[in-house]
């Protein structure tokens, strides 16, 4: 009976369908499905890991070379104010120009004062020197100074006294487009003073065929003024209308 019991578990153990080796198909169904669908979580990061240290090399790289540029640049600083300071320590030792000059010119003014000591050590020299000048040498000195004076007042008044002038640009409008403006022109430069010198005119369009007269003239201010022209231009009533003063200028 017992042996019959054996074969029958072995029977049944023998029709029972069981997968033995189940985990190899599942560790390859899991590496196929994490190839189909990119790298795990866990590559992800590793990889992350790695790109972020490779930064940081890079930026421990680019602050070192930056260290190192202004390390030199520090180096170079201070061997430009070691040169300064030794140049500053140069010119403070050395005398002032103007003190060197001075004294070198000490001993030829002081050259006079010892002589002038000498000689009043020698009694003998006393008569013979003139400490406040004599009255013929002013009276020579005032005379030469006088003629000088007169000189240049006769030079000064031979020169002719400068006359001031001006430049006057005029605008002389007529009444209408029917005015003869050679007319017109004729009776503008008819006006005659002294001290008033006509000079080159053009006619311009004004507007609806009307055209003015503009004529320039040189005048001594002295002797001639805007107003006096206005006035005596304007008496030609039948051909001017009015007189403007488009420009005036220093001569």
């Amino acid at each position: 009976m017992p042996k019959q019991s054996n074969m029958s578990g072995l029977q049944c153990l023998a029709s029972e369908k069981i997968w033995f080796d189940k985990h190899c198909f599942d560790e390859a169904e899991k590496r196929f499905y994490e190839g189909a669908n990119g790298p795990s979580t866990q590559q992800q990061q590793s990889s992350s890991h790695a790109g972020g240290d490779q930064e940081l090399v890079s930026r421990m790289k680019s602050l070192e070379l930056e260290n190192q540029t202004l390390h030199k640049v520090v180096e170079e600083m201070r061997a430009a104010l070691q040169k300064l300071e030794s140049r500053v320590v140069v010119l403070e030792k050395s005398p002032a120009p103007a003190a060197v000059s001075h004294a070198q010119a000490a001993p030829v003014k002081a050259a006079p004062v010892k002589q002038v000591e000498n000689g009043d050590d020698d009694d003998d020299d006393d008569d013979d020197v003139d400490l406040f000048g004599s009255d013929e040498d002013d009276e020579e000195a005032a005379r030469i100074k006088q003629e000088r004076i007169d000189a240049y007042a006769a030079k000064k008044s031979k020169k002719p006294a400068l006359i001031a002038k001006s430049s006057i640009l005029l605008d002389v409008k007529p009444w209408d487009d029917e005015t003869d403006m050679a007319k017109l022109e004729e009776c503008v430069r008819s006006v005659q003073m002294d001290g008033l010198l006509w000079g080159a005119a053009k006619l311009l369009p004004v507007g609806y065929g009307i055209k003015k007269l503009q004529i320039n003239c040189v005048v001594e201010d002295d002797k001639v003024g805007t107003d006096i022209l206005e006035e005596e231009i304007t008496k030609f009533e039948d051909f001017v209308q009015s007189v403007d003063v488009a420009a005036f200028n220093k001569i």
